[in-house]
């Protein structure tokens, strides 16, 4: 994924949710290039990397890539990257709004976003 495309992303969260203070990422070509470092200072915002070779660091996201892995990707055969799109968009919107989550309480992520505002 180019910079240019997670800086987009990046955009759009922060329209949703607010700027963070600091971004932590892995060392990834998209994540250590010098475009990403551009837009962060611009938005004070700080980009820390894991250490190389310790996904441990970054545990949740770690955890819910193999969750996608589990849960979808990884049990069906696709052919084309639309329908991989829309099943993700399914899955993403069922696992935010009706699938209680042990980890934040048997709540849904949505429930908790509520409660944070």
């Amino acid at each position: 994924m180019p910079a240019e495309r997670v800086i987009r992303s990046l955009n759009r969260i922060i329209e949703w949710r607010g700027k963070p203070d600091v971004n932590r990422v892995d060392n990834v070509p998209e994540y250590i290039s010098g475009t990403l470092r551009t837009w962060a200072e611009k938005r004070n915002i700080t980009i820390t990397h894991i250490q190389p070779g310790k996904p441990q660091q970054n545990a949740h996201i770690e955890r819910y890539n193999r969750t996608v892995r589990h849960e979808w990707l990884g049990c069906f055969i696709f052919e084309t990257i639309q329908e991989v799109q829309d099943h993700a968009t399914r899955w993403l919107w069922t696992y935010n709004n009706d699938r209680p989550n042990m980890a934040i309480g048997g709540i849904t992520p949505r429930q908790k976003l509520k409660m944070a505002a």
